[in-house]
């Protein structure tokens, strides 16, 4: 359980998709004056070095972040990702990758709140260490953000967003999303959830997708973006998924505004595509 490292894939496609759309919803959510707790089950590390270690060994990020770094046509859903990513290291290559919390510590004010769980002992302690002198404002737990989040729902102000963001190296994870996302909004139905998942030539994957939606009830967005053609006999992740629940009625279009630009850029072959689907009552 305790293999996993996310360093290995920091800045990768992946992390682009996901903390593109993650970037979006922050923006919409401190748009309005009333604040909002941040609520991340799989925090990681916080954030990762991309010249070193474990993320310099596969060096995915060279087909990931490093693939937009320098472009100045980027259309402005897009460009504001970039840009933020790169005030986090503006060097003129990217050596630091941010993860998930630290890019919504960019973006929250004064009156939001971060609650982070992790579950690895060694990343949890990085990230108590990322945010040892944020305050109150951050709580980092050693612990399993499934089950955390519960006692967490609903939140004070009555507003969060909560991301779900495993890994799927554990195959329980599978049961485990949707099971976290029913129990969330029974409990909170007007959060706005975000679940990462990834895009896999096995059943567990294929199926998630069509779980999630038949969970959702109300608004949805789901996107995709696929980086290459499934690899014939292999299970290497060939794309992934963001299924967000409750989303602002705007980021449907700045995502259709974006998508032929990311998928574009970050092709590896002819199988590069992307998929946008949704449901507004």
């Amino acid at each position: 359980m305790f293999s996993y490292r996310h360093a290995f894939h920091a800045g990768n496609h992946a992390d682009v998709l996901k903390h593109f759309v993650l970037v979006r919803l922050l923006r919409h959510l401190t748009a309005k004056d009333k604040p909002f707790w941040y609520i991340d089950t799989h925090a990681g590390a916080g954030a990762y070095g991309l010249d070193a270690g474990y993320a310099s060994k596969n060096a995915e990020h060279r087909d990931g972040i490093a693939r937009l770094w320098t472009r100045t046509d980027l259309p402005p859903p897009l460009a504001d990702y970039v840009d933020l990513i790169r005030a986090v290291d503006p060097r003129g290559t990217p050596t630091l990758y941010p993860g998930s919390p630290y890019i919504a510590w960019k973006l929250l004010r004064p009156q939001d709140r971060l609650r982070l769980f992790e579950l690895h002992p060694t990343d949890v302690d990085l990230l108590g260490k990322t945010f040892k002198d944020a305050g109150r404002r951050v709580q980092v737990t050693l612990g399993d953000g499934y089950a955390e989040l519960k006692a967490l729902l609903p939140p004070p102000p009555r507003r969060a967003l909560v991301l779900i963001d495993p890994s799927y190296e554990d195959k329980r994870d599978y049961t485990r999303v949707p099971e976290a996302l029913r129990d969330a909004l029974r409990r909170f139905a007007t959060g706005v959830y975000a679940v990462w998942y990834p895009l896999l030539p096995r059943v567990e994957a294929r199926r998630l997708p069509e779980r999630l939606r038949a969970l959702a009830g109300g608004d949805w967005l789901e996107v995709t973006l696929n980086v290459r053609n499934p690899l014939p006999g292999a299970f290497g992740m060939h794309g992934s998924g963001m299924f967000v629940v409750n989303p602002p009625w705007r980021l449907r279009a700045e995502l259709e505004a974006c998508l032929p630009t990311l998928r574009d850029a970050l092709a590896q072959d002819d199988g590069a595509a992307y998929h946008l689907d949704g449901v507004t009552r």
